[in-house]
């Protein structure tokens, strides 16, 4: 048995030959020793079976069916002790011993289905139901069986009690399959079973009952019932789905679907529709049962209503919950910020405080997301910690929280401001790091306000600009808004330069010495507007790199400078300057795909990887992430890799552990007065020998007279670049550099 019940399907085998067993106990002789036992064997198989199948199975609550197995078990009892008084003692008493074990069977099958039913949780509705269907259950039983029995004249009072109590019993059990079965999240294959065994049991004690009361019933038409039900109890507790877990319904009261509510709505009507049958509307006894029935399934369906009623505006309070609250944080939301600003706005003197984080992407992009939200919930408990006990915290969306103080001046929402900032200076503990955020934090007030937006919009505003300062926070004044409008003509501008080819390319050499030769070049960018003039790079390359309009320039400048490479390399042959460099920003980097996009210059162009060099600054790679990742790419093409101003970052040896490095150009503060005996001359012969030592070249920038020169010559140094060789040119004099050294 036990290696039937792990093969594929033990329950179906157990029902196919239950259904085998069962035609052939119709095929033995009636009333023979031989059928009697053969029906007694099919009913301990069965109980057995079950118990088997709690010690393979071990499912959740095995007090259940263990129930079920004693309840088989005293039933069989009941065959046994009539077969011993037909074939025995050979009389046929009604009621007998036979009935004592049939009618203590019960008893622990409803039990095991209450045990089996019972879930975590409040289920109140589960039982209102259940009792709705057992009420009108019974009044049929009632009417049709019960009342007939008990008023049958020519059977004892005994007799009477025990006929009845059949059904009742069965009535009582299909109770408690109803309320698992009107149940959709209770119920498996194995409860379906259970269910039509009760049936089948409810059935046969009906149809006995029926029998013998309106006939001279004698022989085993009726047992096929009883002899099926055993086999559907077995199979029930072979079915895998025995074991599945009892589901938690705290707080998930059963839902009225459609399948629930024909259910409950046929019980509800069988009381009326009960009483349009003439032999029963005639009954004084069977009206008053009737209308008692009636009246308590009117009170269980005011219940059920209440119940939906509570669970209705119980929802509703959740919803509304999770439609003004953050789900990570629980602060409030976005949502609920505009309404309670809009208050503000109406009766008292709003001020907000727009705080934005730096480093959440790259937290994401390093340690993962679920370090990143660890990060957002520490954030959002420090800042609903220093804003206050009586002020609105929201968070807006993944890196910004903002403060509503409803009725308070700008020395108050200043100083709110001032604790935020330092909210985000201690280091946070997460997925076993320390990490450090940083932010921007901006303050508006409400004055002259149209709309929440527009309050929302200037601490946004002045949010940017204190990221950009590096202020620890920024007010917003009507300046930061002519400020963002002249960048926002700029960008335009820019848009249109771009189609128009207002930009121009130029370069600036890299020489070696002591040969004095041009041994690479710097391209930069100039942009020559129609009206303005020389627009500066100071001015415009930072409104290109926060508007995004940086990647389609600098892709334009990229393929522009190899095509120059290539023509110069044509044109001078050995004369020519051995590579270009190009300055590539962060949010370049950050592109998907950007090494591909080089990759496919080089090829459209012809320039070999070797001669291309790409520059980038400390705090384009400081955060690593995708920006690293992109220079490992290049560097994987034979792409050489620059690092810009070094020295100035925020840690520039720590870069060099994690950066594809070939070259270190030293920032023109080192290079100012290396002339004089001090800090900056120890600091650039200090970077030449840590150059020298990780196999880097090393470019000295801002180099501007002869003497700094000759001193960082001397020092070591082999690649300069500065004005003294030469300003930044469309097309420099590559041979004009030998006589700039005296």
């Amino acid at each position: 048995m036990g290696a039937l019940v792990r093969a594929g399907n033990p329950w179906r085998w157990c029902t196919a030959a239950g259904l085998l067993a069962t035609v052939v106990y119709y095929l033995l002789p009636e009333g023979t020793a031989l059928a009697s036992a053969g029906y007694n064997t099919i009913g301990l198989i069965a109980g057995l079976t079950i118990l088997a199948a709690v010690r393979w199975h071990r499912p959740e609550r095995p007090w259940a069916w263990i129930l079920f197995g004693a309840g088989m078990i005293l039933s069989v009892t009941g065959d046994f002790t009539w077969w011993y008084l037909d074939h025995v003692r050979h009389v046929e008493p009604y009621p007998s011993v036979a009935d004592v074990f049939y009618l203590a069977s019960y008893p622990p099958l409803i039990g095991g289905l209450f045990l089996l039913h019972r879930r975590r949780g409040r289920d109140l509705a589960g039982l209102i139901d259940a009792a709705m269907v057992a009420t009108g259950l019974g009044l049929v039983l009632w009417v049709f069986v019960l009342h007939p029995v008990a008023a049958e004249d020519a059977a004892s009072m005994l007799e009477r009690a025990v006929s009845t109590a059949y059904p009742s019993l069965d009535a009582l059990l299909l109770a408690m399959v109803a309320r698992l079965l009107i149940d959709r999240r209770a119920r498996t294959p194995s409860t379906d079973l259970l269910a039509v065994a009760a049936v089948l049991l409810l059935l046969a004690d009906v149809a006995f009952s029926v029998a013998t009361l309106y006939f001279d019933y004698e022989g085993r038409a009726i047992d096929w019932g009883w002899l099926m039900a055993y086999v559907l109890w077995a199979a029930a507790a072979l079915h895998p789905s025995m074991k599945a877990p009892v589901p938690d319904t705290s707080g998930a009261p059963g839902r009225l679907d459609r399948g629930r509510l024909v259910v409950l709505g046929g019980s509800s009507v069988l009381a009326p529709i009960m009483l349009f049958i003439p032999s029963v509307g005639a009954d004084t006894v069977d009206r008053i049962v009737i209308g008692a029935g009636a009246v308590l399934l009117f009170v269980l369906g005011v219940a059920r209503m209440a119940g939906v009623t509570t669970e209705v505006r119980g929802q509703a309070v959740a919803l509304e919950r999770l439609a003004n609250s953050d789900d990570l944080t629980g602060l409030h939301n976005r949502r609920h910020l505009y309404r309670a600003l809009g208050d503000a706005l109406a009766g008292g003197r709003p001020q907000v405080v727009l705080m934005g984080l730096n480093r959440l992407r790259a937290i994401n992009d390093e340690l993962g997301h679920r370090a990143g939200d660890d990060v957002i919930v520490r954030i959002a408990d420090r800042v609903r910690a220093l804003a206050g006990p009586d002020v609105t915290v929201a968070r807006l969306s993944g890196d910004e929280f903002a403060v509503l103080l409803c009725d308070a001046d700008e020395g108050e929402a200043d100083a709110v401001a001032a604790r935020l900032a330092d909210a985000v200076h201690d280091p946070i503990h997460t997925a076993g790091y320390e990490v450090l955020v940083g932010a921007g934090v901006g303050v508006a007030g409400g004055a002259d306000a149209a709309d929440p937006a527009e309050v929302l919009r200037r601490a946004g505003v002045a949010m940017f600009a204190a990221k950009q300062s590096g202020e620890p926070y920024r007010r917003w004044s009507a300046g930061l808004d002519e400020r963002s409008v002249e960048e926002a003509r700029l960008g335009a501008q820019m848009r249109h330069a771009l189609g128009e080819r207002q930009f121009q390319v130029v370069y600036q050499p890299i020489v070696a010495m002591p040969e004095q030769r041009v041994a690479a070049v710097e391209a930069l960018v100039r942009w020559h507007h129609p009206r303005l003039g020389t627009v500066s790079p100071a001015r415009f390359i930072p409104v290109a790199e926060r508007n995004g309009l940086i990647v389609e320039l600098g892709a334009w400048i990229l393929e522009t400078a190899c095509e120059q490479l290539v023509r110069w390399t044509a044109e001078l042959g050995p004369g020519a300057p051995d590579r270009v460099s190009v300055n590539v920003s962060a949010r370049q980097l950050a592109r998907p795909g950007f090494a591909g996009t080089v990759a496919d210059v080089l090829a459209r162009t012809g320039l070999p990887a070797r001669r291309l060099t790409v520059e980038v600054t400390e705090t384009a790679v400081f955060d690593g992430g995708p920006a690293v990742t992109a220079l490992h790419e290049l560097r994987a093409l034979g792409v050489r890799i620059a690092l810009d101003d070094f020295g100035t970052g925020h840690s520039s040896l720590g870069l060099l552990q994690a950066v594809p490095v070939d070259v270190l150009k030293i920032d023109k503060s080192f290079v100012d007065r290396i002339t004089e005996a001090g800090r900056h001359a120890v600091i650039a012969e200090a970077m030449i020998q840590v150059s020298h030592g990780l196999g880097l070249d090393a470019v000295a920038e801002g180099v501007e007279t002869a003497e700094q020169a000759e001193a960082l010559t001397r020092i070591g140094y082999r690649l300069l670049q500065g004005y003294h060789f030469g300003r930044p040119e469309a097309e420099p004099a590559f041979t004009a550099t030998r006589s700039l050294i005296s």
